[in-house]
Order: structure tokens, then sequence, then C-alpha cells
């Protein structure tokens, strides 16, 4: 069932812990951990999860074995990304190892990326143009609300309307990052 909740401010604070404690399991594999989805933008409403992106070199065989011997659930039939429409299509450009957290953190999504592909880049910059366009997060917050209000018990449908009302955001946020010379804060 979809629920989508008021901004809660803990939200960072629960970030802040996943962050130390994936970074204590995947030390120097991990090469940025960032907080990204609806939760990690102020004000927005979203799904009560936090979603995490661990940016890697390589998705390797070693890295689902330390997840899961840390509790984290591998959902290993989730390999790739939705390609916006417009986008590098090559599947390796879209590729991610998706896991949910451990017991005590059900409600946290962890993204598992290669550094410098569109999809470890693209969570990040609609992040970053939601924070700088309060009126757009508002509005995604709006659509949001009316396909839970619609579609809560239809993850299939909620995610087939989502993901390419995000494509027009996508569209925005690129041409934002294009104006502004916008690249992920280290």
């Amino acid at each position: 069932m979809i629920v989508i909740e008021d901004y809660k401010p803990a939200w960072p604070e629960e970030f802040q812990a996943v962050r130390g404690d994936l970074a204590r399991i995947l030390a120097h594999r991990a090469l940025r951990i960032d907080h990204i989805g609806s939760t990690a933008v102020p004000d927005l409403a979203a799904k009560d999860v936090i979603d995490v992106q661990v940016t890697v070199a390589a998705l390797t065989p070693d890295l689902p074995d330390l997840l899961t011997a840390a509790g984290y659930r591998w959902k290993p039939h989730i390999t790739h990304d939705h390609v916006p429409e417009g986008a590098p299509a090559a599947a390796d450009l879209w590729a991610k190892w998706f896991f949910n957290g451990p017991a005590d953190r059900r409600s946290t999504n962890v993204h598992l990326r290669v550094q410098g592909n569109p999809n470890q880049q693209y969570p990040l910059l609609f992040r970053d143009y939601l924070r700088a366009h309060p009126r757009s997060a508002r509005s995604v917050a709006l659509i949001k609300r009316q396909l839970a209000k619609h579609h809560a018990a239809d993850e299939d449908t909620y995610y087939d309307i989502k993901d390419p009302v995000y494509d027009l955001i996508w569209d925005a946020a690129t041409h934002w990052a294009s104006q502004t010379g916008w690249q992920p804060q280290p």
C-alpha cells in the first residue's frame, strides 16, 4: 500500500544513521553515500522510506555478500532503473542493485549504482533541482498524493504513471544543470 506522508524533519537524521552503517559495512567500496528521493527534499511529501544511493566503482560480487551479511535484503530481480525518454538507452548505463534495509530499518531502500552513469547522476540532479525549485517540489507532492489516492494498492500502475511524469522534471532539471553548471556536491 502506497501512502504519501507530510515531510518529516527526522528523515535527514534517519539517513545519517543509515549512512554511518553503510560506510562501516562497505568501507572504501562506497565512493559516496547520498540521501536521495523525496525524503531528501525539505518540505516534500513522500513515502516514509529513506532512499540511499551508494556510488561504487563497479557492481562487484562482494557487495551483495557484505550487505546481506549485515542484514540488508537484496532484491536480485531489480537490475536497472527506468530510462527517461531521450536518455542514452544502453542497459549497462542504467544497471543497479537494490536492497531493503535490515529488520531494524525496514523503511530503507539502498540503490547501488556505478560512478558516472546517468542513473547515478539522475537522483542527485533530481534532488538538487527540487531543493532549488520549491514550486516544482510542491507539484511533485501533489502528483504523488493523487497517484496514491487512486492507485495506492497498485504499485505497478503508480510507477507506470509516475516515471514519465518524472521524465518531464528530468528534462527541466537537465536544462537547469546546463544553465547553472550544476555538479553533484562532494
